[in-house]
């Protein structure tokens, strides 16, 4: 228990930065403005206003070999991240901070967090611009065979462009992005998260929910969180578009929120994406207060028959049936539903192994350093620390809680209804943070019975709710993008 106190102490730590930084910045940012028409005017009161062509000529007569050391000294100080620094990366940098000693020391999530932060703490490294794009030298039309010289000399061509005062003009590439930036395609482009949902279809048994088609009950019943979060997004000015993005938070799944930001609200990718993964290492420690506080200990002491067995040859038609009704259903939800099922075909197949193998581990491996790094690297300082960013990661604590609260409370109607077969322990299994909010049923219902196993009866509900959060994002999709 001491345990859980202090992780949710270091979360809290987390949150009160970001909050002192989000109040900062609404009060700094006019004296910041401030200062810079003060260093301007201090520039031009400095100038010489007597420059003459004799003195430029006498000046660059002067010896090439006379080092002033001193200007040297003050430039390469000048150069320095730590000279260019704003104190917003700063904070920035002590939030990824926090968030890898989460990752190392309490292990909460190291696979998703450990990446996600240390692209956090790349991103805010002054000067380090592993997240800026190309830039481009511009030339006015009538300057064609200069731009064609440039163009040769970079080895790219010229091609006519509008600038930013929409004149036409020759642009060429001048240097190329960061590392970073080009890696953030497979996100912008929707690429990282349908390969993540095909891995982890690869490693899921949908066994479970076959054997209780009622799990999928569960699993859109803690859909609930989403659409209680997107209601009061839209409460706090929030557009439909914000919302939708926010409110998926609750689904618990990680590739689910990014999908779905990228496509409605690409500007929210940062602190949806971190208070997604965050609450979502974070189940162990928010779900079982709710469980406890919403169950009595004669319900949560239930214990539930064996499952059926399930024959190979339901396994194999259910991904091919879900794939064909949900993508008529909702065809934007495809790219996610379609992926997750092609990988769980092919586990349950049997006749590619090999490539089941490398979609469970090398594949997924892969695709989740890029997810995690190129997320991270998308908190940038400057954006990040604002009220908005704080409204997000509140809104995302409502959002979790109430996509548990929606799935316990469906399991004591079933419950009630069963005659007391059902545990409703199982119903926070409905968050698609699989296996880890399945595993936390079992341990809250071991605690009351030790001799009760839960973990398999919850899995129905938990990969139900892969599939609910997925459909929830292609409604989302259909109805504003």
């Amino acid at each position: 228990m001491n345990k859980k106190y202090r992780l949710l102490t270091a979360m809290l730590l987390m949150l009160v930065l970001t909050m002192t930084a989000s109040m900062l910045t609404a009060f700094a940012e006019p004296a910041a403005q401030g200062t810079v028409a003060t260093a301007d005017e201090a520039i031009q009161a400095e100038a010489p206003a007597g420059d003459t062509a004799a003195e430029t000529e006498e000046a660059a007569e002067e010896d090439p070999y006379d080092l002033d050391l001193g200007a040297a000294m003050r430039s390469i100080a000048q150069s320095t991240g730590l000279a260019n620094g704003d104190w917003r990366q700063y904070v920035m940098i002590c939030i990824s901070c926090v968030l890898l000693y989460l990752a190392i020391v309490k292990k909460f999530e190291p696979l998703l967090l450990l990446p996600i932060a240390f692209g956090m703490l790349l991103a805010n490294l002054p000067l380090a611009g592993m997240m800026n794009g190309e830039s481009y030298r511009e030339f006015p039309l009538d300057q064609a065979a200069e731009a064609l010289k440039y163009a040769t000399e970079k080895q790219t061509t010229a091609y006519v462009a509008l600038n930013a005062l929409g004149e036409q003009v020759y642009q060429v590439q001048s240097s190329n992005g960061g590392l970073l930036y080009y890696l953030y395609k497979g996100v912008k482009l929707g690429i990282y998260p349908p390969l993540i949902f095909m891995g982890v279809g690869a490693m899921t048994d949908f066994g479970p929910l076959i054997a209780n088609p009622k799990s999928l009950l569960l699993g859109a019943a803690a859909q609930l969180g989403i659409f209680i979060t997107f209601i009061g997004a839209i409460l706090l000015d929030f557009t439909p578009n914000e919302a939708s993005a926010i409110g998926i938070i609750g689904g618990a799944d990680g590739p689910t929120a990014i999908y779905v930001t990228t496509q409605l609200a690409p500007h929210l990718l940062a602190p949806i994406a971190v208070a997604a993964y965050s609450y979502m290492a974070l189940v162990p420690v928010i779900q079982p207060p709710i469980m406890r506080a919403l169950t009595t200990k004669k319900e949560r002491m239930i214990v539930m028959e064996q499952l059926r067995p399930v024959s190979r040859a339901e396994l194999i038609i259910f991904p091919i049936v879900v794939t064909v009704v949900v993508s008529l259903l909702l065809p934007d939800a495809a790219p996610l539903v379609g992926m997750l099922m092609l990988g769980n075909l092919m586990r349950t197949s049997g006749v590619v192994d090999r490539i089941s193998k490398t979609a469970q581990n090398e594949l997924i491996n892969i695709v989740t350093i890029f997810l995690g790094l190129t997320v991270g690297a998308t908190t940038n300082g400057a954006t990040f620390l604002s009220p908005q960013t704080l409204y997000i990661i509140v809104l995302g604590v409502i959002a979790f809680m109430g996509g548990t609260a929606g799935g316990v409370l469906l399991g004591k109607l079933m419950c009630k209804l069963s005659g007391g077969k059902i545990n409703p322990l199982i119903g926070s299994a409905g968050v698609s943070a699989v296996p880890m909010a399945a595993r936390v049923s079992q341990v809250v219902g071991q605690k009351e019975n030790p001799g009760n196993f839960l973990l398999m009866h919850a899995m129905g509900p938990n990969v139900a709710g892969v599939i609910g959060s997925a459909v929830a994002a292609g409604v989302f999709l259909s109805l504003f993008k």
